[in-house]
């Protein structure tokens, strides 16, 4: 069944989806081409439960595109402890009904294609198929093993997670980019080896932590920003609030992932193109205190606002040299000569250090000698060295 209209051929034409969406559009790593990812992109949750329930919420909200839910479940007084996209009055309704409406009041731009059956060996594949990326929240062993494989073999992304009592785990398995979960739990436990929510407890509040990191997840495997989770779990202790970090590898014995990639397994293209980044190179980096001290030295740093003219308006370093970050993009900042000479020491500044450490790579990258990213940016300067200047 689908609910929806779906968004329009480009979803930020009109000024109230621009403004919707203004805190995504301010993001570098997003912008205007990254919204248009996510309004053109097909996620799929399995499970509109525990986990599912703030993944859907804060897809839809972002503006994804076209959002799958598949469950066979009814909601039940039991779950309204932690499954937040339902309430009292949808007791006895079916979950894949309860959350699609959820999701069309958070954003009704989004089609939602729901699906009331549990998903099985038999129908995962042609499930998955149709979705550039797949959220598992579900709650039973057998049906994880099946959407695993299915992606394995479709070279789909599954943002996995796993919650009981106060523990979770999250990993994102990508067959050819990284292990699936066969690689690293090689058999299906036996039914009643590991307890369930039902039978040990889960705090509620710790499915909303975990969901909402599956969503951040799968957002920026649409969007190819960052460093997901492939070939790493996070472990977390919710009593402790502790988080561990574990290397994955995948096995090349594996039954679901472990011949040889071909046709292209593992790079898949759909309404999106799903990207890996290459994790970046670390930048060398100053604080605003550490600044202040160079800058009073006889021959201080060249210091650099790459942030565009109306933000400068409102604050600036003083002394600082107005420089975009556009300019470091397209080479032309290299021939400024407020740069100085080849070599001369840099440091670079934008509103929070995000823009300018992008800016600071593209100095590193051109051979210009030492360049540092300001920590926390101009409005570290603010808070640490100058708090009598403006804030934004």
């Amino acid at each position: 069944m689908d609910t929806g209209s779906g968004p329009p051929p480009d979803v930020l034409d009109d000024a109230e989806a621009r403004t919707r969406y203004a805190r995504h559009l301010l993001l570098p790593e997003v912008g205007l081409a990254g919204q248009r990812r996510l309004a053109a992109a097909r996620v799929l949750v399995l499970g509109a439960g525990g986990l599912g329930s703030p993944a859907l919420l804060y897809l839809a909200a972002a503006g994804v595109g076209t959002i799958g839910i598949a469950d066979d479940d009814v909601v039940e007084l039991t779950n309204l402890q932690r499954q937040i996209v339902h309430g009292f009055p949808d007791v006895g309704r079916s979950k894949v009904s309860s959350a699609a409406a959820a999701v069309a009041r958070v954003n009704p731009g989004v089609r939602v294609e729901t699906f009331d059956q549990r998903v099985s060996a038999q129908t995962a594949d042609a499930l998955v198929a149709a979705y550039d990326v797949v959220l598992d929240g579900t709650d039973n062993f057998p049906t994880r093993y099946a959407v695993n494989d299915a992606c394995a073999r479709a070279g789909i992304p599954l943002v996995w997670a796993s919650v009981l009592r106060f523990d979770a785990q999250v990993a994102v398995w990508w067959a050819g980019h990284g292990p699936c979960l066969r690689c690293v739990f090689p058999h299906q436990p036996a039914e009643g080896d590991v307890p369930s929510c039902a039978e040990a407890g889960v705090l509620g509040a710790l499915c909303g932590t975990i969901g909402s990191l599956q969503a951040a997840e799968a957002l920026k495997l649409v969007l190819g920003i960052g460093e997901p989770l492939v070939g790493r779990m996070l472990v977390h202790d919710a009593l402790r609030q502790s988080w561990d970090t574990l290397a994955l590898q995948a096995d090349p014995e594996c039954a679901a992932c472990g011949s040889p990639v071909g046709g292209g397994r593992g790079a898949r293209l759909g309404a999106v193109a799903l990207a890996l980044p290459v994790p970046a190179e670390p930048v060398a980096v100053v604080t605003a205190r550490e600044l202040s001290i160079e800058m009073r030295r006889p021959h201080p740093p060249v210091l650099i606002d790459v942030r565009p003219e109306p933000e400068r308006a409102i604050v600036s370093i003083p002394g600082a040299v107005a420089i975009d970050l556009a300019d470091f993009r397209s080479g032309e900042a290299f021939s400024r000569p407020e740069l100085g000479s080849l070599g001369t020491p840099l440091v670079l500044y934008c509103k929070t250090g995000v823009r300018s450490t992008e800016a600071t790579r593209l100095v590193a990258a051109a051979g210009w000698g030492y360049a540092a990213n300001l920590t926390g940016g101009v409005l570290a300067w603010v808070r640490e060295v100058d708090p009598g200047l403006a804030t934004y």
